[in-house]
């Protein structure tokens, strides 16, 4: 029995979509099992990897998409520093053969002069924890000394 109206083929649209509701809710449904706690558990384990592997994966695509710009760049280098306050301090930085001497502070960073690089300049390059990292060595190491002349 098709039924045709002035929209077109609307009403038979319509008339099929009501039987096949009809049907589907003539035929008994069947229950679908509750989830057991282990399973329950290991979904939301899986979810977490997936979500940890995204972040990871997301990381390493923008570190390799980002170039040398977050600080892989030779072009760029610190050549020394010095604390003139508590948060405030100069620092030397070389940049392609010129030198920046600039003005850090907490909240801006200033230039305060350009120099070329002098020739008897080295290429060492200051690290900003190296005096730290070479007290904490000397502590560890003047710590496992006494514990070494306790022990005997």
């Amino acid at each position: 029995m098709r039924v045709t109206g002035k929209v077109g083929g609307l009403f038979p649209l319509a008339w099929s979509c009501t039987t096949l509701a009809g049907i589907a809710t003539s035929q008994p449904l069947v229950a679908a099992s509750s989830p057991t706690p282990f399973t329950s558990l290991l979904q939301v384990i899986l979810g977490l990897a997936v979500v940890l592997a995204a972040i990871v994966g997301l990381a390493w695509l923008f570190r390799r998409m980002s170039g040398g710009m977050l600080g892989g760049s030779n072009r760029l280098r610190v050549v020394s520093g010095v604390l003139v306050g508590q948060r405030e301090k100069v620092v030397i930085v070389e940049l392609e053969g010129e030198w920046l001497v600039l003005g850090v502070t907490s909240h801006s960073v200033n230039l305060l002069t350009k120099m070329d690089r002098p020739p008897d300049a080295g290429t060492d390059v200051v690290q900003p924890g190296e005096p730290f990292a070479r007290w904490l060595k000397a502590a560890m190491e003047k710590g496992r000394q006494k514990s070494e002349a306790v022990n005997r």
